[in-house]
């Protein structure tokens, strides 16, 4: 009875050690002796102790922070960028498989790949066409884990830091371009208000004592401050017309 009892609790604790649990949101790989013999969905699974082994694999997003990196741009200027990457594990069994750890993979190809990106393009191009250059990141690097079983979701460039000096430029760039704007639209007003007296002395040489009213209007605005001193020229026609008396 004694050895009965103790090989009913062996095989109990047997089938017990077999028994695994997959979450909703892992796969499971399994083994059989050694070899690759499926995948194990979410639910209650049966691993044969001894025999078969079984590894979990998380297969919902990550979000992957790629360290600063420092770049040199194509045209020689030095920046510190830095990113995050959005990904998941579309084949639980290539992810096992293919790549000792592809966590740590993913990451350095997304340091290597940014790197390289950033050394293609120039400085303007990188802080006017970020998304741009982050598509294209991720497409890059979406083609080379698709073996791992890999799917990249997207690449964002966070932050892109320049050296001190360079932003000392680019803020003198920046203050000379909105001086440039500055004198166009004053110039452009200039013109607008040339032409404008130019019509208004059209209209007043070509009407007949629009030019006195005009004065007198002048007067009249003038008179409403009484501190306003004010110097009145007889225009030449009415001393004309005192000479010919």
């Amino acid at each position: 009875m004694v050895l009965i009892t103790y090989i009913a609790i062996f095989v109990l604790v047997f089938i017990l050690s077999g028994i695994k649990v997959v979450n909703q949101y892992e796969r499971g790989v399994k083994f059989t002796l050694g070899k690759y013999s499926g995948l194990m969905d979410p639910g209650l699974r049966i691993v044969i102790p001894l025999i078969q082994s079984w590894q979990r694999i998380d297969i919902r997003v990550k979000a992957v922070d790629v360290p600063d990196q420092d770049c040199i741009t194509k045209d020689n200027i030095s920046v510190n960028v830095n990113a995050i990457i959005y990904y998941k594990v579309s084949a639980a069994d290539k992810a096992f498989i293919e790549v000792e750890n592809y966590r740590f993979a993913v990451s350095q190809l997304a340091q290597t790949t940014m790197r390289n990106m950033v050394g293609e393009v120039d400085l303007d191009e990188l802080l006017q066409q970020r998304d741009e250059i982050s598509n294209r990141i991720q497409t890059i690097i979406d083609k080379a884990t698709d073996p791992w079983g890999i799917k990249v979701d997207s690449v964002d460039l966070k932050d892109i830091t320049l050296p001190q000096d360079m932003k000392r430029v680019i803020g003198k760039q920046a203050e000379a371009e909105r001086e440039k704007r500055a004198v166009i639209i004053k110039a452009e007003g200039e013109v607008v208000a040339a032409n404008n007296m130019a019509k208004a002395a059209k209209t007043l040489a070509s009407a007949d004592g629009a030019l006195h009213l005009r004065t007198l209007q002048s007067i009249n605005d003038m008179s409403s401050d009484q501190s306003n001193t004010i110097v009145f020229t007889i225009p030449l026609e009415i001393l004309r017309a005192f000479g010919k008396k």
